[in-house]
């Protein structure tokens, strides 16, 4: 029997506040432990924050649509009206033509093209990260290794505050239109035209994912006028995120000697030590979808054309799923069942680059350093659907 939307339990929290953003956890308790829909006072909105019903939200289409944006604001509706990303906000059968075409640019065999340079890259940078003893693991590792080599994959060099600033607005804007919203779309706006300049064709540097996906167009595999806007969506979902999902294994690793040791005395665990740092510190906390006619979940019964949040960082932190859902566990061997990448047919097609990336860097940095440690105090930046990072003062010994 299902529950009518007035009994739905509430809260009048605000998941946006920098307080909030800067801290989650305890709303993510109180999220997943009020029942498996809750209704978000401040925004009118739905929420879910339990594994289960998250997985459910971010997986079928057919009840919760992708068609509505991605983020809070609803793009179909007057004023809320943008262009939809070909890939992250259609669903089959557009989606399954679009996910097919950018499937055959990323291809295996093209992927392995690109591992030698990764690790060839990875490996001069850590040389020198440890070679120094002190670094900020965002600004010196993370971050400077992913600007080095993914834009150059795509097809384009990107300037790291151009990166930050496009950035900061896109995950910003996803969420609702504060004042973080407001002042990231200001600080991005000497930049835009250059972001839309670099999309097209003519400026894609050869070789590159981006000139693959102009080449899919003009074969007829993509629709036509799409590439520059595809190119868009697989530049700004592969940067910031693995980004901040190399920042969040590093700061786990360096909380724990004990963790860095199994590492050094696993290599193999490497894949691991990523899955369990973006189950443990999501770098998207939270994507949207929108309610159909006739849909449920949880046993609840939902209005249609509704907004719904699915909380991927309180998914993640589980306890339902995963037992000790708060520690940051190397040796977790459920951690790829976490929803950071998203899941069903939306999840995110670009995985097995950031995950190269992110198995590259750390490492090589665990080939290399003896130790890995905190040489002062995390700060983070808040972002409303990111958690990111902005410093990580890392310290490692050569050995």
């Amino acid at each position: 029997m299902m529950t009518p939307v007035e009994s739905i339990p509430s809260l009048r929290d605000d998941p946006f506040s920098v307080e909030t953003l800067t801290d989650p956890y305890s709303f993510f308790e109180r999220l997943r432990e009020a029942g498996p829909v809750v209704w978000l006072e401040r925004y009118g909105i739905y929420a879910t924050g339990r594994h289960a019903e998250t997985a459910q939200v971010l997986s079928d289409w057919e009840r919760f649509t992708n068609t509505g944006g991605a983020g809070m604001a609803d793009i179909r509706k007057p004023g809320n009206w943008r262009p939809a990303s070909a890939i992250l906000e259609v669903d089959p059968p557009e989606h399954t033509r679009v996910r097919a075409a950018l499937q055959k640019v990323l291809s295996p065999v093209v992927v392995r093209q690109w591992r030698e340079r990764f690790a060839e890259s990875a490996g001069a940078l850590a040389e020198q990260l440890v070679t120094r003893g002190r670094f900020d693991g965002m600004r010196d590792a993370a971050e400077h290794f992913i600007l080095s080599v993914f834009p150059p994959a795509v097809g384009i060099h990107i300037p790291r505050e151009n990166a930050q600033a496009i950035g900061d607005m896109n995950f910003n804007a996803i969420g609702p239109n504060n004042d973080l919203t407001q002042l990231a779309v200001a600080r991005a706006a000497p930049y835009m035209q250059w972001y839309e300049d670099s999309m097209k064709r003519s400026a894609m540097l050869p070789g590159g994912f981006g000139e693959m996906i102009h080449a899919a167009e003009d074969a007829g595999e993509l629709p036509e006028g799409v590439a520059a806007n595809l190119t868009r969506s697989f530049l700004r979902g592969g940067m910031d995120t693995t980004i901040s999902g190399i920042g969040a294994a590093l700061h786990g690793l360096a909380q724990d000697p004990a963790q860095w040791q199994r590492l050094r005395d696993d290599p193999t665990r490497v894949r691991t030590v990523f899955d369990e740092a973006i189950r443990h510190e999501s770098p998207v906390q939270v994507m949207f979808r929108t309610t159909r006619e006739g849909c449920e979940l949880g046993g609840v019964a939902l209005e249609p054309d509704t907004k719904i949040a699915a909380f991927i960082g309180a998914a993640n932190r589980d306890t339902r799923k995963w037992a000790d859902a708060d520690r940051f566990d190397v040796g977790r061997a459920a951690a790829g069942s976490q929803v950071a990448f998203g899941h069903g047919a939306h999840v995110c097609i670009g995985q097995m680059i950031a995950r190269l990336e992110a198995e590259c860097l750390i490492g090589a940095l665990a080939r290399r350093a003896r130790t890995l440690r905190l040489d002062g105090m995390p700060v983070r930046r808040p972002i409303n659907t990111l958690r990111i990072l902005d410093r990580l003062p890392l310290a490692v010994e050569p050995g």
